[in-house]
């Protein structure tokens, strides 16, 4: 894996898919730099795989909150500073909480596009000035089936995703034609500590080791959408083409 990335920058790294990721390429020789807003628990987290006896690269701890652009373009300049410019970035930082009409608050809307939305476009607009003058890059942006079509309970974290979606399928074009590489990534459920907050079943559970593998293995492939498991993405890509007759009559049923 170092063959294809020497340094790598990773937000939301301090746990679930953006730490395991991190592990299996710091196993492979990389250097990594994870980010987020606790200092501590990314310090831990760098702790905990360094002891690791099969670690051949680095990993390195860089506080951001990714909703805060001057904190973004900060982190990113101290990053470019330190380390160079990554030859892979993995846009991961994201939140999750539900919402029903009992429990319904625009705060909860503006907090999870602040985080899941706005903060990889923060981050977009400090890398991307860096990565065109060099006509060469990658970035991976994790977003989620959810944003696929509106599910009961995830009205403000789908709604965040199916913008983050929306709004790679329009970069990717004129990213590609300047030499950057971009890759939308669309999980289904992900064993994680956000995940572990759901009060209800998750088809198709993965651990996030699992996931990381298969995030890994689609961005060397350099493939544009990177979904997983694939009977959860295929099953939730055919509900796109449903009557909506049909379609609610089924998400209907997740509410009884």
């Amino acid at each position: 894996m170092a063959e294809y990335w020497r340094c790598v920058w990773i937000t939301g790294g301090g746990s679930g898919i953006g730490l395991a990721v991190a592990e299996q390429l710091v196993r492979e020789g990389a250097c990594v730099i994870i980010s987020g807003r606790d200092q501590i628990k990314l310090d831990q987290a760098c702790q905990q795989v360094m002891t690791a006896a099969s670690v051949s690269g680095q990993l390195h701890a860089l506080s951001c909150d990714v909703t805060d652009p001057d904190s973004v373009q900060q982190a990113w300049q101290q990053l470019v500073t330190c380390y160079g410019i990554p030859d892979l970035i993995l846009l991961n930082a994201g939140d999750h909480q539900p919402v029903t009409l009992d429990d319904f608050d625009p705060a909860v809307f503006q907090r999870l596009m602040s985080v899941n939305f706005h903060g990889v476009v923060n981050c977009l607009a400090a890398l991307l000035p860096d990565l065109l003058s060099r006509q060469t890059g990658q970035i991976g942006v994790v977003a989620s089936v959810a944003g696929y079509r509106g599910l009961p309970t995830a009205a403000a974290y789908g709604a965040s995703k199916a913008a983050l979606i929306n709004a790679c399928e329009a970069l990717y074009p004129e990213l590609q034609q300047r030499g950057i590489v971009l890759s939308l990534i669309n999980p289904g459920f992900v064993r994680t500590p956000l995940t572990d907050r759901n009060r209800f079943a998750m088809p198709f559970l993965i651990d996030a080791p699992s996931a990381a593998n298969l995030i890994i293995k689609g961005l060397q492939q350099k493939r544009f959408e990177i979904a997983f498991p694939y009977r959860f993405v295929l099953l939730l890509k055919c509900l796109k083409w449903l009557p909506d007759a049909l379609y609610f009559r089924l998400t209907r049923k997740l509410l009884s």
